[in-house]
This record gives structure tokens, C-alpha cells and sequence, in this order.
């Protein structure tokens, strides 16, 4: 389930509800942060990596972009947390973009400057996951609308499904 708030700015705030069966959620969460695998299931990443500034761990995320667009890069932080919510163990990932001089921008893509993610898995009570997942962004320059319209019908969900699929292929590749 999906759900789009337009902000004022005219701007989408994405709140996406799943459920990722046969994927246990620690295993979710093992999963989302192995960024050299996500490398090899999400066909949107074109660079992906971590690395320290001043003592800080930063990723730097490329995305392709559908042609004729330009791509888009992030530059952020993220944390891991295993919290205990009344006996419920839930996996959470915060994400949050920064600036970071040594990572300037690149001539022909488009830095996303206001990024923010939290992601909250827990069991389902049987053998998979519930996936809570809030996620903002300025994509920056005129996005169609066509393209908001495919990522909240086809994107989101395709997204679910290959992480799904990654989960279930995860355990052979470590």
C-alpha cells in the first residue's frame, strides 16, 4: 500500500505499508544495508558506496533516471537501530541527506539536497516482515508527471518485490 501526500511545496512525501513474506526481518534489515548486494538486484543504482569524512560515515547513491532526464545523486547518513517497543523487536533505518564538501556536485546530475528515510521492520508473526517506510525527497528540476504516477503504481511495489527477491537469494551469496 502506498500513499502520497502532496506537500505545499508541491512536493510528494511517500508512506509505503508492505509485506514481505519468507523474509524474516533481520534479515530485511541485513539486506537494505549491504550496499555492494543491493548493487546487483536494484536496476536503478548506477554508483553506490560508503566513506568516511572526518570521521563520519557518507554514502554517495547515483540513480538512473529514465531517458531524458538527468540522474539524480544523493549524498547522506544513515543509522541502524534494533529497538524492543513492548517485547516487539523492530529493525529501524534512518537516512538523511548532508552536505559534505569533499562530494561536490557533477556536471549533468542533479544533486537531491532534501532526502530524509526511516524504515521500521518487524515480524509478521509468521516467517516474513511488515515494512514501514516514510520517505521524502527534492528531486530537483521539473519531474512529469507520468514519473510520479509510475513510481507510486509500479515502482514502489516492483521495488517490494525485488527486494523480496534479493531477501530470498541473500543467504546463498553470504
Amino acid at each position: 500500500l502506498l500513499f502520497l501526500f502532496p506537500q505545499q511545496s508541491g512536493l510528494y512525501e511517500y508512506k509505503i505499508f508492505g509485506g514481505l513474506a519468507d523474509c524474516p526481518p533481520k534479515l530485511c534489515a541485513d539486506v537494505y544495508m549491504d550496499l555492494d548486494y543491493r548493487k546487483q538486484w536494484d536496476q536503478y543504482v548506477k554508483e553506490l558506496y560508503e566513506k568516511t569524512y572526518d570521521g563520519e560515515k557518507v554514502i554517495y547513491w547515483e540513480v538512473k533516471y529514465p531517458f531524458p532526464l538527468s540522474n539524480r545523486d544523493y549524498v547522506y547518513i544513515r543509522e541502524r537501530r534494533e529497538m524492543d517497543v513492548d517485547g516487539r523487536k523492530i529493525w529501524v533505518v534512518l537516512a538523511q541527506s548532508v552536505s559534505v564538501p569533499q562530494c561536490p556536485e557533477k556536471p549533468g546530475i542533479i544533486r537531491v539536497k532534501s532526502y530524509k528515510q526511516s524504515l521500521a521492520i518487524e515480524s509478521d508473526g509468521k516467517t516474513g516482515s511488515k515494512v514501514y517506510m516514510y520517505y521524502f525527497d527534492n528531486p530537483g528540476g521539473m519531474i512529469p508527471s507520468w514519473l510520479i504516477n509510475w513510481a507510486a503504481k509500479s515502482g514502489v511495489p516492483a521495488f517490494l518485490k525485488d527486494m523480496q527477491k534479493a531477501c530470498r537469494s541473500y543467504s546463498k551469496t553470504t
